[in-house]
Protein backbone atom coordinates (compact mmCIF):
# COMPACT_ATOMS: atom_id res chain seq x y z
CA UNK A 1 0.00 0.00 0.00
CA UNK A 2 1.77 2.87 -0.64
CA UNK A 3 0.05 6.90 -1.09
CA UNK A 4 1.71 10.16 -1.72
CA UNK A 5 2.92 11.99 1.07
CA UNK A 6 0.81 15.83 2.07
CA UNK A 7 1.58 17.66 4.51
CA UNK A 8 -0.82 16.36 7.39
CA UNK A 9 0.71 12.84 7.39
CA UNK A 10 4.58 11.08 6.87
CA UNK A 11 5.29 8.07 5.51
CA UNK A 12 6.54 4.77 7.23
CA UNK A 13 8.60 2.29 5.94
CA UNK A 14 8.62 -1.24 7.14
CA UNK A 15 12.58 -2.02 6.24
CA UNK A 16 14.19 -5.49 6.37
CA UNK A 17 18.08 -4.82 7.98
CA UNK A 18 19.34 -8.02 6.84
CA UNK A 19 20.22 -10.79 9.40
CA UNK A 20 23.36 -9.53 10.97
CA UNK A 21 26.05 -8.09 9.03
CA UNK A 22 25.84 -4.82 8.05
CA UNK A 23 26.85 -5.47 4.34
CA UNK A 24 23.61 -7.61 3.60
CA UNK A 25 21.59 -4.63 4.13
CA UNK A 26 20.10 -3.23 0.83
CA UNK A 27 20.64 -0.61 -0.91
CA UNK A 28 17.27 0.83 -1.29
CA UNK A 29 17.68 0.63 2.74
CA UNK A 30 20.19 2.79 2.74
CA UNK A 31 18.63 5.20 0.43
CA UNK A 32 15.98 5.54 2.51
CA UNK A 33 17.65 5.45 5.53
CA UNK A 34 19.92 8.82 4.47
CA UNK A 35 16.35 10.78 4.03
CA UNK A 36 14.60 9.53 7.04
CA UNK A 37 13.34 11.79 9.92
CA UNK A 38 13.13 8.87 12.58
CA UNK A 39 14.69 5.57 12.39
CA UNK A 40 13.05 3.03 15.36
CA UNK A 41 15.40 -0.09 15.41
CA UNK A 42 15.03 -3.30 16.58
CA UNK A 43 18.10 -5.30 18.99
CA UNK A 44 19.50 -7.74 16.21
CA UNK A 45 19.99 -4.40 14.25
CA UNK A 46 23.65 -4.19 13.57
CA UNK A 47 24.79 -0.21 14.80
CA UNK A 48 27.09 -0.22 11.81
CA UNK A 49 23.59 0.03 9.78
CA UNK A 50 22.65 3.10 11.90
CA UNK A 51 25.62 5.29 10.16
CA UNK A 52 23.61 5.67 7.01
CA UNK A 53 21.13 7.57 9.01
CA UNK A 54 20.70 11.38 8.24
CA UNK A 55 22.87 13.18 11.01
CA UNK A 56 19.32 15.16 11.82
CA UNK A 57 17.53 11.40 11.96
CA UNK A 58 16.07 11.04 15.57
CA UNK A 59 17.14 6.71 16.20
CA UNK A 60 14.76 5.25 18.70
CA UNK A 61 15.90 2.05 19.86
CA UNK A 62 12.61 -0.67 20.50
CA UNK A 63 14.66 -3.17 22.05
CA UNK A 64 12.66 -6.90 21.31
CA UNK A 65 15.50 -9.33 22.44
CA UNK A 66 14.45 -12.69 23.73
CA UNK A 67 10.97 -11.76 24.53
CA UNK A 68 12.26 -8.82 26.67
CA UNK A 69 11.31 -5.72 25.37
CA UNK A 70 12.03 -1.78 25.31
CA UNK A 71 8.68 -1.04 23.81
CA UNK A 72 6.13 -3.57 23.52
CA UNK A 73 4.62 -4.39 19.90
CA UNK A 74 1.62 -2.18 21.04
CA UNK A 75 3.79 1.10 21.97
CA UNK A 76 5.43 0.55 18.55
CA UNK A 77 2.80 0.72 16.41
CA UNK A 78 1.83 3.79 18.24
CA UNK A 79 5.18 5.55 18.24
CA UNK A 80 5.37 4.58 14.36
CA UNK A 81 1.83 5.84 13.63
CA UNK A 82 2.39 9.09 16.08
CA UNK A 83 5.24 10.31 14.14
CA UNK A 84 4.22 10.04 10.74
CA UNK A 85 1.08 11.81 12.14
CA UNK A 86 3.59 14.57 12.92
CA UNK A 87 4.34 14.90 8.89
CA UNK A 88 7.48 12.76 9.57
CA UNK A 89 9.36 10.05 7.19
CA UNK A 90 9.60 7.15 9.41
CA UNK A 91 11.87 4.06 8.88
CA UNK A 92 11.24 1.20 11.15
CA UNK A 93 14.00 -0.67 10.61
CA UNK A 94 13.64 -4.77 11.86
CA UNK A 95 15.76 -7.51 11.20
CA UNK A 96 15.99 -9.98 8.89
CA UNK A 97 12.94 -9.34 6.78
CA UNK A 98 10.06 -7.99 8.08
CA UNK A 99 7.16 -10.04 6.48
CA UNK A 100 8.98 -13.35 7.49
CA UNK A 101 8.36 -14.25 11.10
CA UNK A 102 9.30 -10.25 11.45
CA UNK A 103 5.82 -8.87 12.98
CA UNK A 104 5.71 -6.47 10.29
CA UNK A 105 2.20 -7.73 8.79
CA UNK A 106 1.18 -6.53 12.41
CA UNK A 107 2.39 -3.27 11.80
CA UNK A 108 1.20 -2.53 7.95
CA UNK A 109 -2.22 -3.33 9.27
CA UNK A 110 -2.57 -0.76 12.31
CA UNK A 111 -0.54 1.62 9.64
CA UNK A 112 -3.63 0.62 7.15
CA UNK A 113 -6.55 1.03 9.72
CA UNK A 114 -5.09 4.54 10.55
CA UNK A 115 -4.58 5.30 6.99
CA UNK A 116 -0.77 5.91 6.90
CA UNK A 117 0.61 5.12 3.82
CA UNK A 118 3.23 2.86 3.99
CA UNK A 119 5.92 1.08 2.05
CA UNK A 120 7.48 -2.26 2.95
CA UNK A 121 11.35 -2.73 1.67
CA UNK A 122 12.39 -6.72 1.92
CA UNK A 123 15.28 -7.85 3.13
CA UNK A 124 18.19 -10.86 3.27
CA UNK A 125 16.42 -13.40 5.76
CA UNK A 126 18.28 -15.28 8.25
CA UNK A 127 16.48 -18.40 6.98
CA UNK A 128 18.58 -18.57 4.10
CA UNK A 129 21.78 -16.19 4.89
CA UNK A 130 22.33 -18.00 8.03
CA UNK A 131 22.76 -21.68 6.58
CA UNK A 132 24.99 -19.69 3.56
CA UNK A 133 27.28 -18.48 6.20
CA UNK A 134 27.66 -21.58 7.59
CA UNK A 135 28.30 -23.09 4.32
CA UNK A 136 24.69 -24.74 4.26
CA UNK A 137 22.54 -24.39 0.72
CA UNK A 138 19.00 -24.82 1.82
CA UNK A 139 18.60 -26.06 -1.47
CA UNK A 140 20.93 -28.68 -3.41
CA UNK A 141 20.44 -31.33 -6.72
CA UNK A 142 20.11 -34.68 -5.02
CA UNK A 143 19.45 -33.89 -1.07
CA UNK A 144 16.83 -31.25 -1.36
CA UNK A 145 14.48 -29.50 -4.05
CA UNK A 146 12.33 -27.95 -1.13
CA UNK A 147 12.83 -26.01 1.46
CA UNK A 148 10.02 -24.45 4.32
CA UNK A 149 10.24 -22.20 7.08
CA UNK A 150 8.71 -21.94 10.34
CA UNK A 151 9.13 -20.66 13.45
CA UNK A 152 9.96 -22.64 16.50
CA UNK A 153 8.90 -19.99 18.96
CA UNK A 154 4.83 -19.01 18.20
CA UNK A 155 2.89 -16.79 19.76
CA UNK A 156 2.38 -17.62 23.67
CA UNK A 157 -0.88 -16.37 23.87
CA UNK A 158 -1.96 -18.98 21.00
CA UNK A 159 -4.30 -21.88 22.94
CA UNK A 160 -2.47 -24.47 20.65
CA UNK A 161 0.58 -24.95 18.45
CA UNK A 162 -0.24 -24.19 14.90
CA UNK A 163 3.11 -26.15 13.46
CA UNK A 164 2.26 -29.53 12.48
CA UNK A 165 5.58 -30.83 13.39
CA UNK A 166 3.72 -34.72 12.23
CA UNK A 167 3.51 -33.34 8.75
CA UNK A 168 6.78 -31.83 8.92
CA UNK A 169 8.48 -34.92 9.77
CA UNK A 170 7.47 -35.94 6.62
CA UNK A 171 8.62 -33.07 4.70
CA UNK A 172 11.03 -34.46 1.94
CA UNK A 173 12.85 -31.47 1.72
CA UNK A 174 14.75 -28.83 4.01
CA UNK A 175 13.45 -27.39 7.18
CA UNK A 176 14.48 -24.15 8.85
CA UNK A 177 13.44 -23.18 12.37
CA UNK A 178 13.77 -19.91 13.51
CA UNK A 179 13.60 -18.39 17.05
CA UNK A 180 13.69 -22.40 18.13
CA UNK A 181 16.40 -22.36 20.79
CA UNK A 182 14.80 -22.34 24.01
CA UNK A 183 12.13 -25.03 22.34
CA UNK A 184 15.03 -27.04 20.27
CA UNK A 185 14.18 -30.42 22.22
CA UNK A 186 10.38 -30.06 23.17
CA UNK A 187 10.86 -29.32 18.37
CA UNK A 188 13.38 -31.90 18.13
CA UNK A 189 11.15 -34.57 19.93
CA UNK A 190 7.91 -33.55 18.50
CA UNK A 191 9.73 -34.33 14.50
CA UNK A 192 11.07 -37.91 15.73
CA UNK A 193 7.56 -38.65 16.95
CA UNK A 194 6.04 -37.81 13.94
CA UNK A 195 8.45 -40.34 12.02
CA UNK A 196 11.26 -38.10 11.02
CA UNK A 197 14.53 -40.27 11.46
CA UNK A 198 16.82 -39.49 14.36
CA UNK A 199 19.73 -40.01 12.05
CA UNK A 200 18.91 -37.22 10.18
CA UNK A 201 21.47 -34.59 10.14
CA UNK A 202 21.25 -31.26 11.47
CA UNK A 203 23.13 -27.94 11.62
CA UNK A 204 22.31 -25.31 14.15
CA UNK A 205 23.78 -22.09 13.62
CA UNK A 206 23.51 -18.62 16.34
CA UNK A 207 24.37 -15.50 15.89
CA UNK A 208 24.83 -16.29 12.07
CA UNK A 209 26.56 -13.82 9.55
CA UNK A 210 28.46 -12.16 12.48
CA UNK A 211 32.10 -12.55 14.05
CA UNK A 212 29.98 -14.23 17.19
CA UNK A 213 28.95 -17.05 14.76
CA UNK A 214 28.81 -20.35 16.42
CA UNK A 215 27.63 -23.19 14.65
CA UNK A 216 27.11 -27.17 15.86
CA UNK A 217 26.38 -30.29 13.39
CA UNK A 218 25.21 -33.18 14.36
CA UNK A 219 22.17 -35.89 13.91
CA UNK A 220 18.50 -34.98 15.36
CA UNK A 221 18.68 -36.95 18.21
CA UNK A 222 21.60 -35.29 19.63
CA UNK A 223 21.56 -31.67 18.30
CA UNK A 224 19.95 -30.42 21.55
CA UNK A 225 22.21 -31.89 23.32
CA UNK A 226 25.03 -30.68 21.25
CA UNK A 227 24.11 -26.99 21.21
CA UNK A 228 23.61 -26.98 25.09
CA UNK A 229 28.08 -28.50 25.27
CA UNK A 230 29.32 -25.70 22.97
CA UNK A 231 26.97 -23.20 24.32
CA UNK A 232 24.89 -22.33 21.09
CA UNK A 233 22.11 -19.43 22.23
CA UNK A 234 19.60 -17.06 20.82
CA UNK A 235 19.23 -16.01 18.06
CA UNK A 236 19.28 -19.36 16.37
CA UNK A 237 18.76 -21.06 12.99
CA UNK A 238 18.13 -24.78 13.25
CA UNK A 239 18.46 -26.42 9.57
CA UNK A 240 17.01 -30.34 9.76
CA UNK A 241 18.24 -32.15 6.23
CA UNK A 242 20.30 -34.27 4.43
CA UNK A 243 22.01 -30.30 3.19
CA UNK A 244 23.04 -30.23 6.69
CA UNK A 245 26.32 -32.25 5.97
CA UNK A 246 27.48 -30.21 3.48
CA UNK A 247 28.51 -27.86 6.21
CA UNK A 248 31.81 -29.75 6.83
CA UNK A 249 32.94 -29.18 3.07
CA UNK A 250 31.49 -25.71 2.18
CA UNK A 251 32.26 -23.56 5.85
CA UNK A 252 33.79 -20.22 4.36
CA UNK A 253 32.63 -17.60 6.60
CA UNK A 254 34.53 -18.95 10.34
CA UNK A 255 37.48 -19.98 8.51
CA UNK A 256 38.04 -16.42 7.90
CA UNK A 257 41.63 -15.48 8.97
CA UNK A 258 40.42 -12.64 11.82
CA UNK A 259 36.93 -14.51 12.46
CA UNK A 260 35.46 -14.04 16.09
CA UNK A 261 38.23 -11.27 16.85
CA UNK A 262 36.98 -8.28 18.77
CA UNK A 263 39.41 -5.28 17.14
CA UNK A 264 39.28 -2.03 18.95
CA UNK A 265 39.86 0.65 16.30
CA UNK A 266 40.63 3.83 17.84
CA UNK A 267 40.82 5.93 14.51
CA UNK A 268 38.58 9.34 14.48
CA UNK A 269 34.76 8.40 13.85
CA UNK A 270 34.51 9.79 10.50
CA UNK A 271 37.24 8.04 9.12
CA UNK A 272 37.17 4.89 10.77
CA UNK A 273 35.02 3.44 8.05
CA UNK A 274 37.79 2.28 5.79
CA UNK A 275 39.75 0.21 8.28
CA UNK A 276 36.10 -1.13 9.73
CA UNK A 277 34.71 -2.91 6.52
CA UNK A 278 38.56 -4.33 6.17
CA UNK A 279 38.10 -5.90 9.41
CA UNK A 280 34.67 -6.61 9.08
CA UNK A 281 35.37 -8.74 5.33
CA UNK A 282 37.86 -10.48 7.02
CA UNK A 283 35.51 -11.97 9.98
CA UNK A 284 36.44 -9.32 12.43
CA UNK A 285 34.30 -7.50 14.66
CA UNK A 286 35.43 -4.20 14.52
CA UNK A 287 34.65 -2.32 18.16
CA UNK A 288 34.49 2.30 17.37
CA UNK A 289 36.37 3.59 20.83
CA UNK A 290 37.74 6.82 18.89
CA UNK A 291 40.35 8.34 20.88
CA UNK A 292 40.86 11.25 18.51
CA UNK A 293 38.97 14.34 17.23
CA UNK A 294 39.38 15.96 14.31
CA UNK A 295 38.88 20.16 15.68
CA UNK A 296 39.48 23.80 14.29
CA UNK A 297 43.49 25.06 14.96
CA UNK A 298 43.50 27.47 17.72
CA UNK A 299 44.27 30.20 15.52
CA UNK A 300 42.17 29.73 12.77
CA UNK A 301 43.15 32.97 10.90
CA UNK A 302 46.43 31.48 9.95
CA UNK A 303 45.14 28.95 8.03
CA UNK A 304 42.43 30.78 6.49
CA UNK A 305 45.59 33.49 5.35
CA UNK A 306 47.55 30.48 4.02
CA UNK A 307 44.40 29.41 1.90
CA UNK A 308 43.98 32.96 0.32
CA UNK A 309 47.21 33.39 -0.57
CA UNK A 310 48.27 30.13 -2.13
CA UNK A 311 49.70 32.03 -5.24
CA UNK A 312 52.81 33.28 -2.83
CA UNK A 313 53.75 29.14 -3.42
CA UNK A 314 55.35 27.23 -4.92
CA UNK A 315 54.71 24.01 -3.68
CA UNK A 316 51.89 22.90 -1.20
CA UNK A 317 52.42 19.42 0.82
CA UNK A 318 49.41 17.34 2.93
CA UNK A 319 50.23 14.94 5.09
CA UNK A 320 47.00 13.36 6.07
CA UNK A 321 43.60 13.24 4.16
CA UNK A 322 41.91 15.51 7.94
CA UNK A 323 44.80 17.89 5.49
CA UNK A 324 43.19 17.90 2.59
CA UNK A 325 39.34 18.02 3.89
CA UNK A 326 40.50 20.90 5.89
CA UNK A 327 42.36 22.81 2.85
CA UNK A 328 39.18 22.09 0.77
CA UNK A 329 36.50 23.25 3.12
CA UNK A 330 38.16 26.65 3.58
CA UNK A 331 38.81 27.36 -0.10
CA UNK A 332 34.96 26.60 -0.60
CA UNK A 333 34.13 29.13 2.29
CA UNK A 334 35.99 31.48 0.19
CA UNK A 335 34.18 30.63 -2.66
CA UNK A 336 37.28 29.15 -5.21
CA UNK A 337 38.13 25.46 -5.81
CA UNK A 338 40.67 22.73 -7.08
CA UNK A 339 41.91 25.42 -10.24
CA UNK A 340 43.87 27.13 -7.42
CA UNK A 341 46.07 24.47 -7.34
CA UNK A 342 46.33 24.35 -11.14
CA UNK A 343 49.95 26.35 -10.56
CA UNK A 344 51.81 24.22 -7.41
CA UNK A 345 53.53 21.16 -7.14
CA UNK A 346 51.56 19.13 -5.01
CA UNK A 347 53.28 16.41 -2.55
CA UNK A 348 50.88 13.84 -0.80
CA UNK A 349 52.22 11.47 2.33
CA UNK A 350 50.94 8.46 1.27
CA UNK A 351 48.38 6.69 -0.95
CA UNK A 352 45.26 8.04 1.68
CA UNK A 353 45.86 12.01 1.47
CA UNK A 354 46.77 11.28 -2.63
CA UNK A 355 43.39 9.32 -3.13
CA UNK A 356 41.83 12.28 -0.70
CA UNK A 357 43.08 15.05 -3.12
CA UNK A 358 41.90 12.87 -6.09
CA UNK A 359 38.76 13.30 -4.48
CA UNK A 360 38.86 16.37 -5.88
CA UNK A 361 40.71 16.62 -9.02
CA UNK A 362 44.12 17.04 -8.24
CA UNK A 363 46.70 14.11 -8.94
CA UNK A 364 49.16 14.55 -6.66
CA UNK A 365 52.58 15.25 -8.17
CA UNK A 366 54.98 14.09 -5.38
CA UNK A 367 54.08 10.23 -3.45
CA UNK A 368 56.81 9.03 -1.40
CA UNK A 369 57.54 5.42 -0.88
CA UNK A 370 57.62 5.37 2.62
CA UNK A 371 55.10 7.14 3.84
CA UNK A 372 56.54 9.11 6.91
CA UNK A 373 57.86 12.21 7.26
CA UNK A 374 61.62 12.14 6.59
CA UNK A 375 60.88 9.92 3.29
CA UNK A 376 58.66 12.77 1.84
CA UNK A 377 60.92 15.53 3.03
CA UNK A 378 63.32 13.49 1.24
CA UNK A 379 61.22 13.25 -2.13
CA UNK A 380 60.68 17.21 -2.00
CA UNK A 381 64.35 18.15 -1.81
CA UNK A 382 65.01 15.22 -4.22
CA UNK A 383 62.58 17.21 -7.08
CA UNK A 384 64.00 20.88 -5.46
CA UNK A 385 62.92 23.04 -3.08
CA UNK A 386 65.60 25.56 -2.23
CA UNK A 387 64.71 28.69 -2.90
CA UNK A 388 60.66 27.76 -3.17
CA UNK A 389 57.96 28.53 -0.96
CA UNK A 390 56.27 25.59 0.72
CA UNK A 391 52.80 25.75 2.29
CA UNK A 392 52.57 22.60 4.72
CA UNK A 393 48.94 21.91 5.22
CA UNK A 394 48.52 19.81 8.14
CA UNK A 395 48.13 19.50 11.97
CA UNK A 396 48.60 21.64 14.94
CA UNK A 397 51.45 20.45 16.71
CA UNK A 398 52.95 17.85 14.06
CA UNK A 399 56.71 16.70 14.09
CA UNK A 400 58.91 19.25 13.62
CA UNK A 401 61.03 16.81 11.36
CA UNK A 402 59.68 17.74 7.72
CA UNK A 403 59.49 21.75 8.26
CA UNK A 404 63.11 21.44 10.08
CA UNK A 405 64.54 19.43 6.99
CA UNK A 406 62.76 21.72 3.99
CA UNK A 407 64.05 24.64 5.88
CA UNK A 408 67.46 23.14 5.89
CA UNK A 409 67.79 22.57 2.20
CA UNK A 410 66.91 26.08 1.41
CA UNK A 411 62.99 26.45 1.18
CA UNK A 412 61.18 29.24 2.51
CA UNK A 413 58.12 27.27 4.79
CA UNK A 414 54.76 27.59 6.32
CA UNK A 415 53.79 25.45 8.34
CA UNK A 416 50.03 26.36 8.72
CA UNK A 417 48.05 24.48 11.53
CA UNK A 418 45.09 23.06 9.54
CA UNK A 419 43.31 21.57 12.36
CA UNK A 420 43.79 19.97 15.80
CA UNK A 421 43.54 16.28 16.95
CA UNK A 422 41.53 16.62 20.59
CA UNK A 423 40.81 13.92 22.93
CA UNK A 424 37.24 13.27 22.97
CA UNK A 425 35.19 12.87 26.45
CA UNK A 426 35.03 8.97 26.66
CA UNK A 427 32.82 7.67 29.84
CA UNK A 428 33.72 4.97 31.78
CA UNK A 429 30.93 2.79 30.36
CA UNK A 430 32.11 2.88 26.81
CA UNK A 431 35.44 2.43 27.90
CA UNK A 432 34.53 -0.85 29.86
CA UNK A 433 32.29 -1.74 27.02
CA UNK A 434 35.29 -1.40 24.14
CA UNK A 435 37.56 -3.52 25.77
CA UNK A 436 35.04 -6.32 27.66
CA UNK A 437 36.48 -9.59 25.63
CA UNK A 438 38.69 -7.69 23.24
CA UNK A 439 41.34 -9.06 20.98
CA UNK A 440 43.55 -6.40 20.21
CA UNK A 441 43.11 -2.71 19.62
CA UNK A 442 44.82 -0.76 16.30
CA UNK A 443 46.44 3.02 16.30
CA UNK A 444 47.13 4.02 12.85
CA UNK A 445 48.77 7.50 14.29
CA UNK A 446 50.60 8.03 17.44
CA UNK A 447 48.13 10.26 17.87
CA UNK A 448 45.25 7.35 18.71
CA UNK A 449 47.81 5.96 21.06
CA UNK A 450 48.83 9.34 22.80
CA UNK A 451 45.35 10.40 23.65
CA UNK A 452 44.35 6.70 24.91
CA UNK A 453 47.25 7.02 26.75
CA UNK A 454 46.05 10.29 27.95
CA UNK A 455 42.49 9.00 28.58
CA UNK A 456 43.40 6.09 30.78
CA UNK A 457 45.93 8.33 32.95
CA UNK A 458 42.67 10.21 33.68
CA UNK A 459 40.76 7.47 34.60
CA UNK A 460 43.36 5.79 36.88
CA UNK A 461 43.54 9.24 38.99
CA UNK A 462 39.61 9.17 39.22
CA UNK A 463 40.05 5.68 40.03
CA UNK A 464 36.60 4.63 38.72
CA UNK A 465 37.91 2.20 36.08
CA UNK A 466 39.35 -1.04 36.82
CA UNK A 467 42.40 -0.51 34.46
CA UNK A 468 43.91 -3.91 34.47
CA UNK A 469 42.16 -5.75 31.77
CA UNK A 470 42.28 -2.86 29.19
CA UNK A 471 46.13 -2.32 29.54
CA UNK A 472 46.37 -6.15 29.14
CA UNK A 473 45.46 -5.81 25.87
CA UNK A 474 47.63 -5.70 22.91
CA UNK A 475 48.11 -3.26 20.06
CA UNK A 476 48.77 -3.36 16.42
CA UNK A 477 50.61 -0.08 14.71
CA UNK A 478 50.18 1.45 11.34
CA UNK A 479 54.41 1.94 11.79
CA UNK A 480 57.22 2.58 13.49
CA UNK A 481 56.35 6.38 14.29
CA UNK A 482 53.01 5.28 15.50
CA UNK A 483 54.67 2.63 17.33
CA UNK A 484 56.80 4.34 19.29
CA UNK A 485 53.93 6.63 20.51
CA UNK A 486 52.07 3.93 21.75
CA UNK A 487 54.88 1.96 23.16
CA UNK A 488 55.41 5.48 24.94
CA UNK A 489 51.74 5.81 26.33
CA UNK A 490 51.87 2.23 28.12
CA UNK A 491 50.92 0.08 25.65
CA UNK A 492 52.42 -3.16 24.21
CA UNK A 493 52.23 -3.82 19.95
CA UNK A 494 52.82 -7.07 19.22
CA UNK A 495 52.22 -6.43 15.28
CA UNK A 496 53.63 -3.52 12.56
CA UNK A 497 52.53 -2.65 9.10
CA UNK A 498 55.66 -3.14 6.74
CA UNK A 499 52.97 -0.88 4.44
CA UNK A 500 51.97 2.15 6.42
CA UNK A 501 48.31 2.61 5.27
CA UNK A 502 45.46 0.83 6.46
CA UNK A 503 45.96 -2.08 3.89
CA UNK A 504 49.07 -2.75 5.29
CA UNK A 505 48.00 -2.55 8.82
CA UNK A 506 45.39 -5.11 8.25
CA UNK A 507 47.92 -7.18 6.75
CA UNK A 508 50.01 -7.16 9.82
CA UNK A 509 46.27 -8.08 12.02
CA UNK A 510 46.38 -11.38 9.61
CA UNK A 511 49.90 -12.21 9.78
CA UNK A 512 49.94 -12.37 13.33
CA UNK A 513 47.13 -14.24 13.58
CA UNK A 514 48.04 -16.33 11.62
CA UNK A 515 50.71 -16.93 13.51
CA UNK A 516 48.97 -18.06 16.23
CA UNK A 517 46.49 -20.99 14.41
Amino acid sequence: MTRLTDKKKGMVYLVGAGPGDPGLVTLKAVQLMAGADVVVYDHLVDEAILSHAARRARIIYAGKEGGRHTLSQDEINRLIVAEAKEGRRVVRLKGGDPFIFGRGGEEALELAAEEIPFEVVPGVTSASAVPAYAGIPVTHRGRASMVVFVTGHEDPTKEADSVDWEYLAGFPGTIVVLMGVKRIEENVNALISGGKSPDTPCALISRGTTPAQKSVRARLADIGTAARQKGVTAPAVLVVGEVADLMEHLAWFEKLPLFGRRIIVTRARHQAAELSDRLRALGALPIQLPTIQIVPPEDEQAAERAVSSLSAYDIAVFTSPNGVEAFFERLGRQGRDSRVLGGLTVAAMGPGTALSLRNYGIAADIVPDRFIAEALAEALITAGVSGKNILLFRAQGARDVLPRLLTEAGAGVTDAGAYRAAVPDITDEQLVRAFEGADLMVFTSGSTATNLGLILDEKKKKGTVDLSTITSVPAASIGPITTEAAVKAGFSVVAEATDYTVGGLVDALVEYYSDKT
